[in-house]
């Protein structure tokens, strides 16, 4: 039995946009795709950190109050945790250039146009741009 990759992603939501991050070419998984900003969680860490310390690693973003949100993929070997992020210190920038060649803000009528690594997770994508766009109370940091 494959053990199951743990992946935390983050979906940052800025003015009805969302922030993608295109995988470069020569990666082994999921080269020359679309995708959202994360990684591994690693051992001893819990999803909402992986985010933070992927944010702050892939984009030199310190993220703020990451809400979790439903994520479905079709990959069985993956348990994708995804986070709802419309609040961050700095603006991102491409901080991994060996993972990502680029990244660009997405409006949602877009995404589908798209080649994205987890296609499957479209829906859950989009729910949570319409969430980002909703006003929450002010949160702590936690």
């Amino acid at each position: 039995m494959v053990e199951r990759v743990r992946i935390a992603v983050g979906v940052l939501v800025r003015d009805g946009l969302v922030l993608l991050v295109h995988r470069h070419p020569a990666r082994r998984v999921y080269p020359d795709c679309w995708d959202l900003v994360g990684g591994h969680v690693e051992e001893g860490e819990s999803p909402r950190q992986a985010v933070r310390r992927e944010c702050l690693e892939e984009l030199g973003v310190q993220v703020h109050d990451p809400v979790p949100v439903p994520m479905r993929i079709s990959d069985p070997n993956l348990d994708m945790y995804a986070f709802l992020i419309t609040r961050w210190d700095g603006e991102p920038v491409n901080a991994e250039p060996e993972e990502h060649d680029d990244l660009r803000w997405f409006r949602p009528s877009e995404l589908a146009d798209l080649k994205l690594a987890h296609p499957a997770g479209l829906p859950s994508i989009l729910s949570a741009i319409e969430a980002g766009q909703t006003p929450r109370p002010e949160a702590s940091d936690d």
